[in-house]
């Protein structure tokens, strides 16, 4: 299957006064005829003006010679020869300028074609792979560490020498002789939903799990390259360096009966040595450069066929589903009104009366399905003492779970689902909480990371959620377990067809999200109930941490359940995650938005929320 690739590119200065680095995106045909596309990050060496001179040429010395070798039957050869190329370039400029001696970069390099990348890179900068969620760093690493690292995994281990440093370069670009280039002779096979991601190592600042957590809840790559952009920049981290990161979105051709073989494009950016602006975020200015750029390496064609320079998988950015975040009008896929709910389900928040519970036998199957006052709020004693979490009892009801408006697959078909009366965690369960069943199971408590006992657990996989709530089963006598897909949307809802409980927008202050606006530190969870309650009575279900639900992962709503029951069957070696987090978008806390991990894995920004049936 042929594929296609989006792009989106951007960089900021961090703490320095100039900018160092240097990318580029050039739009090309192979071939077949086929969109395909070459994407190169250079980060400078040498200090101010001689660092960005090293970084521009070789990325236009590099840009020069793909242009003139490519469509190509080897792809690897032409990369490695452009690496020549580049060196070449900045030995000659040192021949004649002795003063810029010592300036030099290091590179990444890549040819998107069909369903293949294949990359070229010098130094240490980064070319990541995210797949189904997973981080994976795919180019070699030239530094003293990665000398080190690799040494160690072929089994043999070297004491590192105490005066060098691992972040040591062994390789670069600098006139010189080049000590490694990495340039596999294979390429690596692209699948429909991989996310490449192209970077210096500014953005080393942020672990790999704050950059898939960003992939994850970033749909467009502008998106998920401004997040990570953003994410820099508050982290606020001293000396931080300049950053610069390309993403490439990978997805099914749209139309594989046509070819472009009379389309080459060519879209350039590259960084200027901009003074850094504290008022404006401490972003580069690009637009001097690139306009330099775009007249040496395509201004012609930019000119004469301006359709051409952005070709079919640039226009692809313009993706419908940035308006996810009004996704929700009260419009069907006909323009239709939506029915009413089947009935009104909003409750005021105010708890009730508490009712102790006593431990109880198990409930025989065929036991009647009683029902309790909606709001009613319930506390399960522990047999081995103290209480189980608050649990609020949700009314019966029924609703239209998803999105009619959204462009996302996976939030659709847009269908009403019955939901039985069920209770639920009042908040997000807490490191308390789980520290007793932790305590008790031997399973381990997640690092505190600054926490306190009233924030939200999190760090914890869907299997350790699980056998949570199956010891509270059997501390209390009642069922409890994780929700249904169904069950959470409902309960996050509260019925309602808006993109949040509150309403059609996220506004400011309401939840604790990145961008949110909630005066929290956006770097972790906040203690729970820090916002208003829904309609009922359940606090945190839009941000702070994400909670796993019960169900398998399926691609979209085509043959769910109608009655809220759990959905296996699919893929269950991923399980779907709610709610949005501390670090998620706005637009990713809505309550039909999904997301999937791995079952067995532990993720930073994942907690649990528990029900407890109703019987």
């Amino acid at each position: 299957m042929n594929l296609e690739f989006d792009f989106a590119g951007s960089q900021i200065n961090g703490a320095r006064d100039y900018q160092e680095d240097a990318f580029l995106i050039t739009h090309l045909t192979d071939a077949n005829g086929w969109p395909s596309a070459f994407v190169i990050v250079a980060d400078g060496m040498g200090g101010h003006n001689a660092g960005n001179l090293a970084s521009n040429m070789a990325t236009q010395a590099f840009n020069r010679h793909v242009l003139a070798n490519y469509p190509a039957a080897n792809p690897a050869a032409v990369l490695e020869e452009a690496v020549i190329k580049a060196n070449e370039s900045i030995k000659e400029t040192i021949a004649e300028t002795a003063a810029l001696r010592g300036m030099g970069c290091t590179l990444v390099a890549a040819i998107l074609e069909q369903d293949r990348i294949t990359w070229a890179s010098v130094g240490d900068s980064h070319l990541y792979l995210i797949r189904d969620n997973e981080l994976e760093k795919i180019n070699a690493d030239h530094s003293y560490g990665g000398f080190l690292d690799r040494m160690e995994a072929a089994g043999s281990p070297i004491d590192p020498e105490p005066t060098l440093s691992r972040n040591m370069l062994m390789s670069a670009i600098t006139g010189d002789e080049i000590n490694e280039i990495d340039v596999p002779e294979a390429p690596l096979d692209l699948a429909e939903g991989d996310r490449v991601l192209i970077c210096s190592d500014g953005l080393d600042t942020l672990s790999f799990d704050e950059i898939v957590q960003f992939s994850d809840w970033s749909k467009l790559p502008k998106d998920f390259v401004n997040a990570l952009m953003q994410a820099v920049e508050k982290a606020d981290v001293p000396r931080q360096d300049n950053t610069t990161v390309i993403a490439v979105n990978v997805r099914a051709a749209a139309d594989q009966t046509v070819r472009l073989a009379d389309v080459t494009a060519t879209a350039a950016v590259a960084a200027a040595v901009a003074p850094d602006s504290r008022a404006g975020g401490r972003r580069g200015s690009l637009i001097g450069v690139a306009a330099a750029l775009i007249v040496l390496i395509g201004a012609a064609i930019f000119f004469l066929r301006p359709e051409a320079l952005f070709g079919p998988a640039q226009v692809a950015e313009v993706d419908p589903d940035t308006l996810t975040i009004l996704s929700d009008e009260d419009e069907d896929d006909t323009g239709a009104a939506d029915p009413a709910p089947a009935e009104d389900v909003s409750v005021e928040p105010t708890p009730p009366e508490i009712v102790s519970a006593e431990p109880a036998p198990s409930v025989a199957p065929e036991a009647k399905i009683a029902t309790q006052p909606a709001g009613e709020i319930i506390e399960d004693n522990l047999k081995s003492g103290g209480a189980g979490p608050r649990m609020v009892v949700i009314p019966a009801g029924a609703f239209q779970m998803g999105s009619s408006r959204s462009t996302s697959p996976d939030e659709r078909p847009r269908r009403e689902v019955s939901v039985a009366q069920f209770a639920v965690s009042q908040y997000e369960i807490t490191m308390a909480e789980y520290a007793e069943f932790a305590a008790a199971s031997g399973r381990g408590q997640p690092a505190a990371r600054g926490l306190t006992q009233n924030s939200p657990v999190s760090s914890v996989s869907w299997d350790d959620a699980r056998a949570y709530a199956a010891w509270l089963s059997a501390e209390t006598g009642q069922r409890y377990r994780l929700a249904s897909e169904a069950e959470w949307e409902y309960m996050a809802s509260t019925g309602k067809r808006t993109s949040f409980w509150w309403g059609r927008e996220p506004g400011v202050g309401r939840a604790h999200c990145f961008d949110c606006e909630s005066g929290l530190d956006s770097g972790r969870p906040a203690r729970i109930g820090n916002f208003e309650a829904n309609a009922f009575g359940v606090y945190d279900t839009a941000g702070n941490v994400a909670e796993w639900v019960q169900d398998c992962w399926h691609k979209n709503y085509t043959g769910a359940p109608a009655d809220a029951s759990v959905r296996e069957g699919g893929d269950c070696s991923l399980r779907v995650v709610r709610g949005g987090a501390y670090r998620s978008p706005a637009q990713s806390i809505r309550s039909a938005k999904r997301d999937k991990f791995k079952p067995d894995q532990a993720y930073e920004y994942i907690g649990i929320r528990v029900v407890r049936e109703i019987r």
